[in-house]
């Protein structure tokens, strides 16, 4: 099977896609923005060819490097991992007659107001949201809807450009923080109180062939905006309990009434007083190397089983849920460069045996905001058979490590 895969240069963990490709026997030919020259020799010894574009998302030459890779033969796959490019393949995937994910499923997982209007009418419940292109129709909505309110644009990852509104005053300045009174579409919804969680899958032919289910601590709006917060990312080995096969069935119902056939998903959603709603799903894998966690605790290679899917349409490989998995991100208590840690010994002395890996940027090393994300700064990650033992441990590496900047 010939493969093209979009930009394998950058973020770093996309070299593992093509070396997971490589594995199961692909041609692997690839389109990115760096020279030819400037690829790894890890990544350049994999390819049968490569394009270099001005850029992945300027659809005509994404589509002229396509057309020219295929005056080599059939393609019968252009793929691509990146939310930021999603929508440039999607076109020019139908444009060259590829299989692959829709121009009308790329749109709808990445249009929120589209998105959740679509799954209301098929009764996946949803928070109430809408569209906005003027300061007047987030105030009409606001006026229907009443407070808190969300406000994010149509296409944002993650918490990224993500405003809550709780009163006419919050409200005024979300609608000058997102430019949505310069006419910049943005997304409007109610907020839903309740836990944050998210449930990922890997899909073949609309069927889920491997699916797993982690927990944010605090949410992630909170989190992003909060710099004492150290937050978590749970991975549960619970998956297979009865508590979770309402999270399930969700899940699977969203991948059916949006279309989705062959490819990774990520699925956000909250639980709270008015039950399980969905928040919002994306066709590409997580961010933040969750799918690292997910290959440590369930004894798979994540990226190897992605291509396995892609290539031979299939896997007979099982999550073993062997461990829970877990992240913690670990902020410097102000901006400006990294002087040195606290609380690193003791806890390897205590949790040597559970630590998966840690990041820790050495002092010098200039400090990103709080809103950079999970592994913005330091961050350790974790594995343990006891989901709650692993809750309990990361709340003490939390309480424990220091970050010093100045």
């Amino acid at each position: 099977m010939r493969v093209v895969f979009v930009e394998p240069a950058f973020p770093k963990n996309q070299r593992e896609f093509v070396r997971a490709l490589a594995e199961v026997g692909a041609e692997i030919w690839a389109i990115g923005e760096a020279p030819v020259e400037a690829l790894s020799q890890e990544i350049g010894q994999r390819l049968a060819g490569y394009e270099q574009v001005r850029s992945v998302v300027h659809e005509p030459s994404l589509e002229e490097a396509v057309r020219r890779i295929q005056e080599h033969g059939w393609v019968d796959r252009l793929e691509a991992t990146v939310e930021a490019h999603m929508m440039a393949v999607a076109r020019v995937r139908e444009a060259c007659s590829i299989p692959g994910t829709s121009v009308r499923t790329t749109f709808l997982c990445r249009d929120k107001p589209a998105m959740k209007e679509v799954l209301r009418e098929a009764d996946v419940p949803c928070a109430q949201s809408t569209g906005a292109e003027s300061a007047d129709d987030v105030r009409r909505f606001a006026e229907e809807v009443g407070y808190p309110l969300i406000l994010k644009p149509h296409d944002a990852a993650g918490a990224a450009g993500t405003y809550r509104a709780d009163d006419e005053a919050s409200l005024e300045e979300a609608i000058r923080d997102t430019h949505v009174d310069q006419g910049k579409p943005t997304a409007v919804e109610e907020f839903v109180e309740g836990h944050e969680a998210f449930y990922d899958t890997l899909t073949a032919n609309g069927e889920v062939v491997h699916d797993f289910i982690s927990h944010y601590y605090p949410s992630v709006l909170e989190a992003m905006r909060t710099r004492w917060i150290s937050p978590q990312i749970l991975t549960t080995n619970r998956v297979d309990e009865e508590s979770y096969q309402e999270v399930r069935a969700l899940g699977k119902r969203v991948v059916e009434v949006l279309g989705i056939e062959t490819s990774a998903t990520h699925m956000e959603w909250f639980f709270g007083p008015k039950g399980l709603k969905f928040s919002e799903i994306a066709c590409r894998p997580p961010g933040v190397s969750v799918w690292d966690l997910y290959g440590a605790a369930n004894d798979l290679d994540l990226y190897r089983e992605w291509a396995q899917v892609i290539v031979h349409g299939g896997s007979e490989s099982r999550a073993s849920r062997r461990y829970a998995a877990g992240m913690i991100a670990l902020r410097p208590d102000r901006d400006g460069r990294i002087t040195g840690y606290e609380g690193v010994e003791e806890i390897q002395q205590a949790y040597g045996s559970h630590i998966h890996d840690l990041h820790l940027p050495p002092p010098g090393t200039p400090t990103q905001g709080v809103g950079g994300g999970y592994m913005a700064n330091a961050w350790v990650r974790m594995l343990d058979p006891d989901y709650d033992a692993l809750r309990a441990m990361l709340d003490q590496v939390g309480e424990t490590v220091q970050v010093h900047a100045e």
